[in-house]
């Protein structure tokens, strides 16, 4: 691995402990100011403030128990890195009290802010979960 596609895999795994700790302060750090965080079903979270608020959102319905695994770091240009991930494990609905099964794939794009730091540029995950009836 290169350094840059090494320090992305960092903020990866950093990224993956602040989801199954619920905890919106660990994963603002790893967004650049104009990150986009584009879930599924949703509106695109734009910028410091929403991206705030959707993650708060999410941590305020469910609790996370998943596991990246990094299947692509690719360094596009030496600003810029894609990742591409899976993830498997559980999802509970604090509404509801039942826990399922969670598995998604996600993309990941990386720049290099003006720290030298790689952060979360955009980031769209979709399920691969398979279909309800």
């Amino acid at each position: 691995m290169t350094p840059n596609e090494q320090a992305v895999a960092d903020v990866l795994t950093a990224y993956n402990a602040a989801l199954n700790s619920s905890d919106t302060d660990a994963v603002m750090p790893l967004y650049t100011d104009d990150g986009v965080f584009m879930p599924p079903y949703s509106q695109s979270a734009v910028g410091r403030e929403a991206v705030r608020r959707a993650y708060d959102d999410v941590f305020a319905a469910i609790r996370l128990t998943v596991k990246f695994n990094v299947e692509e770091i690719v360094e596009m240009s030496p600003d810029w890195v894609f990742a591409r991930t899976n993830s498997a494990g559980a999802t509970l609905t604090h509404a509801t009290g039942k826990t399922s099964a969670e598995g998604n794939q996600e993309l990941f794009i990386f720049r290099k802010d003006r720290d030298g730091k790689f952060r979360i540029a955009r980031y769209s995950f979709s399920t691969t979960n398979p279909r309800l009836p």
